[in-house]
């Protein structure tokens, strides 16, 4: 069977280094959203309040365009030569539909107790995950609104293992080339947006996973050029204070015609720098085991946040009227450490024991090219996504004057 990122006949590539700034950058991406969501459905009355929620979260939902990027970066970073496309496709979906088939009952159970209408056809094309594929309003935001950009993820998966190998045997030129052109194939989205009936504009811009799936390469192709040791781009810091300027303007003085274009490059700027620096040995704040934790569930965080505050919100009254003075902000913090047990619980006891039992097991790394490894430096680790432990990469070949990238080409 034809492998995911190359033949059989190929010399087995050396480990690759963990990312774990990775792993606490996923909370971020996850924080974003919830802000948004939290913002849109007007939990806080009271002005002042609201306003800093606003000004901090308005461009929240730009944290599923950051998790799309990641996607692209960490797979393309951990394929490994040997992997068929079968173990790839079933490798992820043991990681991600546990827990949407959890979500999708719970959203159900839910709308039976608030005796919502259910379309059935609506609710088969959520569990199948190809309600981003339909533009009619509000069938791709059906049953569990979230799981839309799991029906994308679904299309990123398929495609992956098909252009893996072209994008290992394309030349730096043309990798190069790609960077540029998809912040400008995001960008023309929104002229090309006119070709579309009007009622379609947001789901073609917004939900069509071929549209999603240009920030998803777009972090793809960065990390290929990063296994190369052909990526240069700014240090941790610099990237930080890019998207905090980047974010800053948006919000306050840019077009959002212009957003998506710059707060893709803004993203991958800060995930290629954090990647870099855990794979030389550098410091970075986002592989604390705190953040390590946050970032594991949240995903399951992801997927709970919005049933469950519609859900409350619902059952006690409060929809859309919104909490005066102290009261909204303690519902967000409320919301924000309920959701995180659920979250927690989710990843616990349905996300981790599933991806243990459905997975296949992956066949032994092969050793890391022999090196003298700094004292206290971890070994590498299974990239199949952002690891878990907060370990770094070796540090040896910056002291020896050689590229830590040096043995990944």
């Amino acid at each position: 069977m034809t492998s995911v990122a190359a033949t059989s006949a190929a010399p087995p590539a050396p480990a690759l280094p963990r990312l774990p700034s990775l792993t606490g950058l996923r909370w971020i991406a996850a924080l974003l959203v919830f802000g948004f969501h939290a913002g849109t459905m007007r939990i806080i009355a009271e002005p002042d309040y609201k306003a800093v929620v606003d000004a901090l979260f308005t461009l929240g939902l730009s944290g599923v365009q950051f998790f799309f990027i990641l996607s692209g970066f960490v797979l393309v970073w951990s394929a490994r030569p040997g992997d068929s496309r079968r173990t790839f496709w079933r490798r992820r979906v043991a990681k991600i539909y546990p827990n949407h088939l959890v979500l999708w009952a719970a959203t159900l159970v839910v709308a039976w107790w608030f005796a919502d209408p259910v379309l059935p056809a609506a609710a088969l094309e959520n569990l199948l995950l190809l309600q981003a594929w339909d533009p009619r309003p509000g069938w791709f935001y059906s049953i569990n609104t979230v799981s839309w950009s799991l029906s994308c993820e679904f299309f990123f998966y398929l495609c992956l293992p098909l252009a893996l190998p072209l994008l290992r045997r394309a030349r730096p030129k043309l990798l190069w080339a790609l960077i540029v052109a998809l912040p400008l194939l995001i960008l023309a989205l929104w002229p090309a947006q006119e070709l579309v009936p009007e009622v379609s504009r947001w789901w073609f811009t917004q939900i069509f996973p071929p549209v999603r799936s240009l920030e998803f390469w777009l972090g793809a192709v960065a990390a290929e050029l990063m296994r190369r040791g052909l990526w240069r781009g700014p240090g941790l810091a610099v990237a930080g204070a890019i998207f905090v300027v980047t974010w800053v303007a948006a919000a306050q003085w840019i077009r959002a015609e212009l957003w998506t274009t710059l707060l893709a490059v803004a993203y991958l700027l800060v995930i290629t720098a954090a990647a870099d620096a855990d794979v030389r040995g550098r410091r970075s704040p986002w592989r604390s085991r705190p953040l390590i934790w946050l970032g594991e569930v949240s995903f399951a965080f992801y997927l709970v946040h919005v049933l469950v505050m519609t859900s409350v919100l619902r059952w006690s009254g409060d929809w859309g009227t919104g909490f005066a003075g102290w009261r909204g902000p303690a519902v967000v913090l409320g919301f924000l450490v309920a959701n995180l047990i659920l979250a927690g619980l989710l990843h616990r006891f349905v996300e981790t024991p599933m991806m243990r039992r459905l997975a296949p097991r992956r066949p032994a790394r092969p050793a890391p090219v022999p090196r003298q490894r700094a004292a206290g430096a971890p070994a590498a680790g299974d990239g199949d996504a952002p690891a878990s432990g907060s370990g770094a990469a070796d540090e040896v070949g910056q002291a020896n004057g050689r590229s830590p990238y040096a043995d990944l080409r």
